[in-house]
């Protein structure tokens, strides 16, 4: 059953009550699916025209290289989307693949039944847009957000730049961050022998403290 709390989260349906949603699913063609983890939930070289929205667990974009080296480029949460771009794009095939790294359910929509109106003329249509197009706005800014981490010339650069910005965004020296050590340096861009040597280093030079995945940034803080 879909969760309607989850989908009213989402920016895609923002401004838009819950009943308003349970009758627009319709004409966006909703289709939920459940995956498995580890689960493969689009193929690099796909064609696709629709996005996906998690509605529970989580998901990867990553991209392989020939010899099968990973680089994780986005962590997909509950209410996020993920493919809204190559299913805007025709004819675009997905130069990356979509992974379930825990049991994950997703609702596809049909991204031609938002860029067309309806014929039922939903109400609702013209918001949906806007809110798609910022979307991808955003989207647009976190991935100029990573480049900045990744085109740091050292591991040690690269760490603090996305520590840095994940307290920020947590607007607290204390967060956690989504990544196990191998998808931090996946995301990265790093080995993992290194990276996670960098981060015992920083931690004896007193920039930080960590715990798995919860990170404390010390002050003063500087290179």
């Amino acid at each position: 059953m879909i969760s309607f709390a989850i989908l009213k989260k989402s920016p895609l349906f923002s401004g838009i009550e819950t009943t308003d949603i349970q009758s627009m699913l319709g004409c966006l063609a909703a289709v939920e699916k459940k995956y498995d983890k580890n689960e493969l939930i689009l193929h690099q070289g796909e064609l696709v025209d629709a996005m996906g929205l998690v509605v529970s667990g989580r998901v990867h974009i990553v991209k392989d290289d020939f010899w099968g080296n990973r680089t994780i480029l986005s962590d997909v949460t509950p209410a996020q989307m993920f493919a809204e771009s190559f299913a805007c794009a025709k004819n675009q095939e997905l130069t990356v693949s979509v992974l379930a790294v825990e049991p994950t359910t997703v609702l596809f929509l049909d991204i031609r039944r938002i860029l067309n109106t309806c014929s039922s003329a939903c109400v609702f249509h013209t918001r949906l847009i806007r809110n798609l197009l910022s979307v991808l706005a955003e989207k647009n800014l976190i991935l100029t957000g990573k480049i900045d981490h990744i085109t740091k010339r050292t591991t040690r650069e690269k760490l603090l730049s996305y520590l840095s910005a994940e307290s920020v965004k947590a607007g607290s020296p204390t967060f956690q961050i989504p990544f196990n050590r191998q998808q931090l340096a996946e995301y990265l861009a790093v080995d993992r022998s290194a990276m996670s040597q960098e981060l015992s280093k920083l931690q004896k030079e007193d920039y930080l403290t960590y715990e798995k995945n919860l990170f404390h940034l010390k002050e003063p803080f500087s290179q």
